[in-house]
C-alpha cells in the first residue's frame, strides 16, 4: 500500500479506484457471441440497426457509425467541405482529435477560449475568431455538458459555417429539452470505454443533412459505393462498384455495434446513476473552501462523462499536482482533462504558443478529474468525497495550526 497522503494518517480506501470504467453486463457479452457465430462479422445488418437505433435515441434524421470518434470528426470535416487554406474554430481545452481533424484536411485550427465557469467554448470568443478563412466551428460538449449550442447556431448561420458538435462526451444530454446529436449540422459520437456507452472503440455522425449523409458514407468507406443512383459508368453487374472520391477505411465492426446496441439499452439507467453520482458530489464539494465546481447551464439536462473538480491554489498550502498526488495516496486515482492542445510539441512546432486562451489555460493549472461511472457505488461514491474533504481540510491555509500541524 502507498504512503497515506497525510503523515500517519490512513487512506481512506483499501482497493483503488480509478476515473472512468466500462460496464458490461451479460446481455453485452451474449450480444457479441451472437454475432461471432453469425455469417457476420463487418459490415453486416448491425450496423444499419445501430445506425437506426441512434437515430431513434437522438431524434436525428441520419447516424453513420464509424471506427472511432476521431474518423468521425474527420469524415464530418470533410462533409463539411474543409480543405487547404481554411480555418476550423475549436476549443483547447479538449483531446487533441478536436483540433487535428482540421489539420487532417489541411487547414488551421484556431483556438477560442472558453466560458471561465462552464468551461465549455464561449461563443464571444468564437465570434472574434472569425475571418474570412473560417469554414466551421468543431463545439466540444466538455465533460458532457451541452456546449451553447443555440448561440453558436445563430452565429454560424450567419457567417455561413458549418456547426460540428464533438459531442464525445455527450449521449444522454438534452439542449433546450432536445437531444444531443439532433441540433448541430453534425453531432460526433464516441464509444471509447470511459465513455457512459461503449462499443470497445467506434463512433459515429449525426446530421439531418442528406447531403452531409451521403458524404459521410462515402468517406467512411474508401469513397466506395454500389447506390445505382451514384454511378458514373454502366454497371458491369452485381458484382460492381465505384470509388468515387478519396475515402478511408472507417469501418466498424458488426461485433462492436452489437456490443454498442446492447449498451444503448441501459443509457437511461447510466444516465440516471451518473447524474446521482454528479448531484453527491456537487452537494459535499460546494461547501468546500478553496474547490469549485463545474457550473451548469440551465438549458443541458446533462449526462455527464467526466467530474471536475478546481482547485484554487492560492488558498491551499500545495498545489494541483501535489493535490492529485495526494488523493491517489489516498487510493482515489484520478486524471487531469485536457492540457490544452496548443501546448503539445507538435503544435508549438506549427507556431502556436501559449497565452492564446488564458482562460483555458488558467483552467488546466487547476482541474482534476475525479472518479465518474455506473458501476460505482454509493460507498466508492462516499469514500472519494471523504478523501477530497480529508485532504481540503488539512492543507487549506485558512485553517488553524492545530489542524495543519
Amino acid at each position: 500500500m502507498e504512503k497515506p497522503a497525510i503523515e500517519g494518517g490512513t487512506p481512506v480506501r483499501e482497493q483503488k479506484i480509478y476515473y472512468g470504467h466500462q460496464y458490461i453486463d451479460e446481455a453485452d457479452i451474449q450480444a457479441v457471441v451472437d454475432v461471432l457465430r453469425s455469417d457476420y462479422l463487418t459490415c453486416g445488418p448491425k450496423i444499419a440497426e445501430l445506425e437506426k437505433k441512434l437515430c431513434e435515441l437522438t431524434g436525428a434524421k441520419y447516424a453513420v457509425v464509424c471506427s472511432n470518434g476521431t474518423a468521425g470528426l474527420h469524415i464530418a470535416a470533410l462533409a463539411a467541405g474543409v480543405g487547404a487554406g481554411d480555418e476550423v474554430i475549436t476549443t483547447p481545452m479538449t483531446f487533441a482529435a478536436s483540433a487535428n481533424c482540421a489539420l487532417y484536411c489541411g487547414a488551421k485550427p484556431v483556438f477560442a477560449d472558453i466560458n471561465p465557469e462552464t468551461y465549455n467554448i464561449d461563443p464571444a470568443s468564437v465570434e472574434k475568431c472569425v475571418t474570412d478563412k473560417t469554414k466551421a466551428v468543431v463545439a466540444v460538449d466538455y465533460t458532457g455538458q451541452s456546449a451553447e449550442l443555440e448561440p453558436l447556431r445563430k452565429l454560424c448561420r450567419e457567417k455561413n459555417l458549418v456547426l460540428i458538435e464533438d459531442g464525445a462526451h455527450v449521449i444522454g444530454t438534452t439542449y433546450q429539452g432536445r437531444k444531443n446529436g439532433s441540433i448541430s449540422d453534425m453531432t460526433m459520437f464516441s464509444f471509447h470505454p470511459v465513455k457512459t456507452v461503449t462499443a470497445g472503440e467506434g463512433g459515429a455522425v449525426l446530421t439531418n443533412s442528406e447531403e452531409y449523409y451521403r458524404k459521410l458514407l462515402l468517406y467512411r468507406a474508401h469513397g466506395i459505393t454500389r447506390d445505382e443512383r451514384l454511378l458514373e459508368h454502366e454497371s458491369d453487374g452485381p458484382w460492381y462498384y465505384e470509388q468515387l472520391m478519396l475515402g478511408y477505411n472507417y469501418r466498424m465492426t458488426d461485433m462492436q455495434a452489437a456490443l454498442l446496441i446492447s449498451q444503448l439499452d441501459k443509457l437511461e439507467m447510466f444516465s440516471k446513476r451518473r447524474k446521482e453520482i454528479v448531484a453527491r458530489y456537487n452537494e459535499a464539494f460546494s461547501r468546500l473552501p478553496g474547490i469549485v465546481v463545474q457550473k451548469e447551464i440551465p438549458e443541458s439536462d446533462t449526462t455527464r462523462h467526466l467530474y471536475i473538480l478546481r482547485i484554487k491554489p492560492e488558498e491551499f498550502s500545495i498545489d494541483r499536482r501535489r493535490f492529485f498526488d495526494a488523493l491517489d495516496a489516498e487510493n482515489v486515482s484520478c486524471n487531469v482533462h485536457y492540457i490544452p492542445t496548443y501546448y503539445f510539441p507538435y503544435y508549438e512546432k506549427l507556431g502556436y504558443r501559449r497565452g492564446i486562451c488564458p482562460n483555458a489555460e488558467k483552467l488546466y493549472e487547476e482541474i482534476i478529474t475525479l472518479p465518474l461511472y455506473y458501476a460505482m457505488s454509493d460507498e466508492d461514491v462516499e469514500s472519494v468525497i471523504r478523501a477530497v474533504e480529508k485532504l481540503a481540510g488539512y492543507y487549506h491555509l485558512r485553517r488553524g495550526q492545530e489542524e495543519l500541524r
